[in-house]
């Protein structure tokens, strides 16, 4: 079987393309401004809203897979807080309307932490909101778990930010922390039981947006004690392989708490991350990859379940290109 994953597609719909300059405007600080333009304009993605096109790109690429991935953050999230922003929910239900609309019942969708909402990047705008869970699940058909058996090979999902959810926890509203302590604890209650009921045999190949769940899984004894039945786990959050080669490198790293709250969160899961290791960890880029390396693309997996072989995992590239003007 041909799998395709994608993730961390970001698209843009008419109502966030108006909000251009979203980052700067919840910067009070100049300084701050002039140096997340420099990270934007050079290294990141100088322009995140001109990226839609991407998605028909690959499409186009992979018409007929078996079975489709797509790894969480449909939206670019311009308000912060997930799709309890209208505009951000209309961009993430345009993004899975057309995958929906190319691969039917053969996509399988995971949710992102930029469906839920989170602080931003160099300000302290925004955060996670019930409501956009909420939303996720009822308006746009995405669960916090899934899973899909293909012979002996198991395809599991799960939303990264409920499994992780105490370092996300410092970002939320009080009034809604008991509503997220419990979401925390059902979705981790239901991955333990699926571990547990495991069979011997069977071959498991992960999906989660954002690796800083993955420490929390490893905490789970039912995780643990079947990690070697573990093929792939597929992340994506990470946009480009040299984020993930350096976040290597920094694993174990101390927990940085007096910088804000992108410090400590980002600090937080690089503390823990010497764990991915034991997950057979690889990213999926997203479709642009950084600004400095033009290095997006999407994932291909063949599983020879059949044959008794173990799967190929192969990274595709997506030439860098500008939107076709209409």
């Amino acid at each position: 079987m041909k799998l395709l994953v994608v993730s961390d597609l970001h698209f843009a719909g008419e109502r966030e393309q108006s909000r251009r300059g979203h980052e700067a405007r919840v910067m009070p600080n100049r300084l701050t401004r002039n140096l997340a333009h420099l990270w934007r304009h050079h290294c990141w993605l100088r322009d995140p809203f001109a990226h839609n096109h991407r998605l028909a790109a690959i499409m186009a690429a992979v018409p007929a897979p078996d079975l489709v991935v797509a790894n969480g953050d449909f939206t670019l999230d311009t308000g912060f807080i997930g799709v309890s922003d209208g505009a951000a929910l209309e961009s993430a239900a345009l993004a899975l309307g057309q995958l929906r609309a190319r691969y039917g019942d053969r996509l399988l969708a995971t949710i992102g932490d930029h469906e839920l909402g989170k602080k931003s990047l160099f300000g302290e705008a925004g955060g996670p909101r019930i409501e956009s869970l909420r939303r996720c699940e009822q308006d746009l058909g995405l669960n916090q778990f899934w899973r899909r058996q293909l012979g002996r090979t198991v395809l599991l999902g799960m939303a990264s930010t409920p499994l992780a959810w105490p370092v996300f926890e410092p970002e939320a509203l009080p009034t809604e922390l008991a509503q997220w302590r419990a979401v925390h604890t059902q979705l981790t209650s239901l991955v333990t039981a699926e571990f547990e009921a495991l069979p011997a045999d069977a071959r498991l190949i992960l999906f989660v947006h954002d690796p800083t769940a993955l420490s929390f899984l490893w905490a789970l004894p039912a995780v643990k004690a079947r990690v070697q039945q573990i093929e792939h786990t597929i992340i994506g959050h990470l946009h480009t392989p040299i984020i993930l080669r350096w976040a290597r490198r920094l694993a174990g790293m101390p927990q940085l708490n007096r910088f804000g709250v992108t410090a400590r969160r980002l600090s937080s899961a690089l503390n823990r991350a010497r764990c991915w290791r034991e997950f057979k960890v690889s990213l999926c880029p997203s479709p642009s990859g950084c600004q400095l390396l033009k290095d997006g693309g999407w994932l291909e997996l063949e599983i020879d379940d059949v044959g008794g072989g173990r799967t190929k995992l192969t990274r595709k590239h997506l030439p860098w290109s500008r939107a076709t003007p209409p």
